[in-house]
């Protein structure tokens, strides 16, 4: 049988699996979305050269199915199982990084993690997020400021963390006090701020559903490294999404999310001094983390 010839080859509608990626997206209409267009054509692309990279099995690849099942049938209105499977894909860190290029400077941003939660209390400065009583006492203090150096007065700063335990509130609903180690915060006329907590902790990512069997089998453990979480924001500003981490803990260089950044990692300071606890309300001694945070004007260029 006579071959076809190379023009035909090149615009057959029929799939060849020479040109399968090239098949599939010749079908997008071009009334399609332009940027659904480029999204999908770029996906298909991409999607077609690691399968023929791979070559997998049909077995394998209904098992890849079924973990993408067993995936969306685990998320819930708390637990978002696909964010998690990003997150350990280091996608969403990535996707992250591109959309908060930020001029020289400015403070890093972090992923958002799945536990953040709206409307936590507003508290003044000072303030004792720490509701259950468990773990060693800490006092987290510092400024935001502009690039320059200038106070951001009235910036919000949010805060939260997990307990002693290595859990959120929202994952122990009648174990932990509601809005525990939650709050919202204020700067002052200097953009300075303070409140009061315990020392964060390592903990795992939830592991028992389709995500944490895959971090198993590739041989990984699901640990976060030690962090606060903060959202800053301050009218005419970029927020910041970001955390504070410990430097003492042994997961800060292989973070189950990949969300350990350099520029991240806090001193914590033990302070074994009854006069400085008593001035903080503690009992000695305490941890003391000064952190100040740094907000890009929006819009400002990259340097």
């Amino acid at each position: 049988m006579q071959s076809a010839s190379p023009a035909v080859q090149s615009t057959s509608p029929y799939f060849d699996e020479a040109r399968s990626a090239e098949v599939v997206n010749a079908r997008m209409s071009a009334d399609a979305n332009p940027r659904l267009s480029q999204v999908m054509s770029v996906l298909v692309r991409h999607l077609h050269a690691a399968i023929k990279e791979i070559e997998p099995t049909h077995e394998e690849w209904f098992t890849a199915i079924r973990f993408l099942t067993e995936t969306g049938q685990m998320c819930t209105d708390w637990r978002q199982e696909y964010i998690l499977l990003s997150d350990i894909l280091g996608v969403s860190m990535l996707v992250d990084a591109i959309n908060h290029r930020r001029p020289s400077g400015a403070t890093p941003n972090t992923i958002l993690g799945p536990f953040y939660v709206a409307n936590a209390p507003e508290y003044s400065n000072g303030t004792n997020i720490c509701l259950d009583g468990k773990g060693e006492p800490m006092v987290v203090e510092g400024r935001v400021t502009d690039i320059e150096g200038n106070p951001i007065p009235n910036a919000k700063l949010e805060v939260w963390q997990t307990n002693d335990d290595g859990f959120y509130d929202v994952q122990q609903k009648g174990i932990q006090p509601d809005s525990n180690l939650r709050g919202v915060f204020t700067s002052d006329a200097e953009g300075r701020y303070w409140f009061k907590s315990v020392k964060p902790r390592h903990y795992p990512i939830p592991s028992d559903g389709p995500v944490g069997k895959l971090l198993g089998a590739m041989g990984r453990h699901p640990n976060r490294a030690a962090h606060l979480h903060f959202i800053v924001t301050a009218p005419g500003f970029d927020p910041i999404i970001t955390h504070i981490f410990t430097p003492d803990c042994p997961y800060l260089p292989e973070d189950a999310v990949f969300g350990v950044k350099r520029e991240l990692i806090a001193e914590f300071n033990q302070i074994d001094d009854p006069h400085a606890a008593k001035r903080v309300g503690f009992s000695s001694p305490f941890w003391s983390v000064s952190w100040d945070f740094t907000l890009a004007t929006s819009g400002k260029p990259l340097r």
